[in-house]
């Protein structure tokens, strides 16, 4: 094939695609003769071909507050269609309001994803009313126990209830979500889903219970396995696994007597010095959502200021 030849197949891919090929230096005229095309205009335009996620549609599980939030906040300012699915009614309604004015839109679903009846109807939610799931992220998880410096966080502490109420959240929610996630997608031939591991997944961490620490190694290995079905059908599966980040996920474990990690213990395991923000976890959420993350599937993406190379303190 010619040089000629290979930029006559990009033009008409582009073409086809509905995008603009400028010619030539940026600002002046276009191949097709119009007024000139600015840098902030082309750039935008290369951005939201690359990572943009208009029109998508979303589930986010655990939208209410923290990772969730982020995540919806980020696809909902993109332009994208979200279903925000939470336990919590009235932080939904809140969520609502707050992305009332923003470019996207969202529907809140009440779902407990410890039912996967009520995960399906989440996920009927955008498939009914935007006719199918361009992207799931499983987000809901919980904390309800100490890690092994704190009484009750060694082995024969550990209270069965608890370990059973974290498990059937973090893991089996994430199951669940990806299942019914995966009907849609299937059918449509193509779709991202993610998943919210943790550092605490991936080795040892003595600042978490084990019930937490042993639903995110589940969950990756969860990832990697659906990711290896799903592939065929054009479905990628990846994880995040955020290390110590400013959410309320300990607050229930705070409210029965056990007290919350101060700030300080945990951005001293942090390289960077600092917790992280949850708006930190926007841009790679915008990448595992959009057409960028193309040709990643079965992947583990760390977001921990560095936790991963520092020795568990």
């Amino acid at each position: 094939m010619t040089i000629q030849e290979r930029d006559g197949s990009v033009a008409a891919t582009a073409r086809r695609a509905g995008d603009r090929v400028v010619r030539g230096p940026v600002g002046t005229q276009s191949n097709r003769g119009d007024a000139p095309v600015s840098t902030e205009s082309v750039t935008a335009a290369a951005v939201e071909r690359i990572l943009g996620v208009r029109g998508s549609r979303v589930l986010v599980t655990g939208a209410a507050s923290g990772i969730g939030l982020a995540i919806a906040e980020a696809m909902v300012e993109c332009g994208a269609r979200v279903v925000a699915a939470d336990r919590d009614r009235e932080g939904l309604e809140i969520v609502a309001k707050r992305f009332a004015e923003l470019p996207g839109e969202v529907r809140v679903v009440t779902t407990d994803v410890t039912e996967p009846e009520q995960v399906q109807a989440a996920v009927a939610e955008a498939v009914d009313n935007w006719g199918g799931l361009d992207a799931a992220f499983a987000n809901a998880g919980i904390s309800l126990a100490p890690g092994l410096r704190e009484n009750g966080g060694q082995l024969a502490g550990t209270d069965p209830d608890r370990w059973r109420r974290v498990l059937a959240v973090n893991l089996e929610g994430v199951f669940s979500t990806i299942q019914a996630a995966s009907v849609p997608m299937k059918a449509q031939q193509s779709g991202r889903i993610v998943a919210t591991a943790s550092t605490a997944g991936l080795r040892a961490d003595p600042l978490v219970g084990y019930s937490y620490a042993a639903s995110k190694a589940a969950v990756i290995n969860i990832v990697r396995q659906a990711a290896l079905e799903l592939a065929p059908h054009g479905i990628r599966v990846n994880a995040i696994a955020p290390g110590p980040f400013h959410t309320n996920i300990g607050s229930a474990v705070g409210a029965e007597g056990w007290k919350p990690i101060d700030d300080s213990v945990w951005a001293r395991t942090v390289p960077l010095g600092r917790m992280g923000d949850t708006s930190e976890l926007k841009g790679v959420a915008l990448l595992l959502a959009s057409r960028a993350s193309s040709f990643i599937t079965g992947a583990v993406i760390p977001v921990d200021g560095g936790t991963l190379i520092a020795y568990p303190g």
